[in-house]
């Protein structure tokens, strides 16, 4: 399994890292993807990936909580980095409404601008999109063309959302939240094509069921592939075969969803 993004880095593993890393590989997960968040969580996610050369996998990006009025500055440390380090992916970036929307204009700006990176750099570009689907759909859509492809990570949205992503070459990622039981997550998932999934945990947060509330980890992924299983009506060994399959062919192989 591939666990396709995940904050390993964060200050909720300090003390218990090398043995959460133990459980995680035990549990059959082979790859961690960590997205950036800014430039005070380089330094970790870097030293993780210098450690675990083979198993864990950084991307580069500015997060869109992390968006202010200086946000050039955050961008320009980022754009340093992808020029001299071969990352995965472009991310974590995105829209995010939840908290403020005080900088929502700098947040648009700084997707158009890491999206242009994506293309220039044949990376796919990993998506947040919280409380703004419509706006992060309609954004992308502005910016969609054949150089353009990657993953909408917590995707959360409807089968429409699903499929109008998919028609610009991205992908979806499910998590823990497939596994609640108020969210309507689980019937949207069985509307969407295998082919468009790829598993994440987005350690430390959002821990799928038994574990809801409490820190997230990658060990659990299993518990995500095995809901996604009983959803499709398929075997647990069949989604981790595809699931794996298609984040090799985006973030290793760099290709596309789809033809478009």
């Amino acid at each position: 399994m591939i666990d396709t993004h995940a904050h390993i880095y964060s200050k909720q593993f300090d003390s218990d890292r090398t043995a959460m890393l133990e459980r995680t590989f035990a549990a059959g997960v082979e790859k961690i993807l960590m997205p950036n968040v800014d430039s005070e969580s380089i330094e970790g996610m870097m030293a993780l990936a210098a450690q675990y050369p083979d198993q864990c996998f950084p991307m580069m990006g500015l997060h869109p909580c992390s968006v202010n009025a200086d946000f050039e500055k955050e961008l320009q440390i980022a754009e340093d980095w992808l020029k001299k380090y071969p990352f995965v992916a472009v991310g974590e970036m995105g829209l995010d409404l939840h908290w403020d929307k005080t900088y929502f204009e700098q947040q648009k700006e700084a997707f158009r601008i890491q999206a242009e990176w994506a293309k220039a750099y044949g990376l796919p570009l990993v998506i947040h999109c919280r409380e703004a689907m419509s706006e992060t759909l309609a954004l992308l859509e502005s910016l969609a063309d054949e150089r353009l492809f990657g993953v909408l990570h917590c995707f959360t949205g409807t089968a429409e959302d699903a499929a109008r992503l998919y028609a610009m070459n991205f992908r979806v990622g499910i998590g823990g939240v497939v596994t609640y039981k108020k969210g309507n997550l689980a019937s949207v998932v069985a509307q969407i094509p295998l082919e468009q999934i790829v598993l994440e945990t987005d350690s430390p947060y959002l821990a799928p069921v038994p574990h809801r509330g409490k820190r997230n980890e990658t060990s659990y992924l299993p518990l995500i592939a095995e809901k996604i299983a009983q959803t499709k009506g398929l075997s647990i060994e069949k989604i981790v075969q595809l699931t794996t399959k298609n984040a090799l062919l985006l973030f290793f192989e760099k290709q596309p969803a789809m033809v478009v």
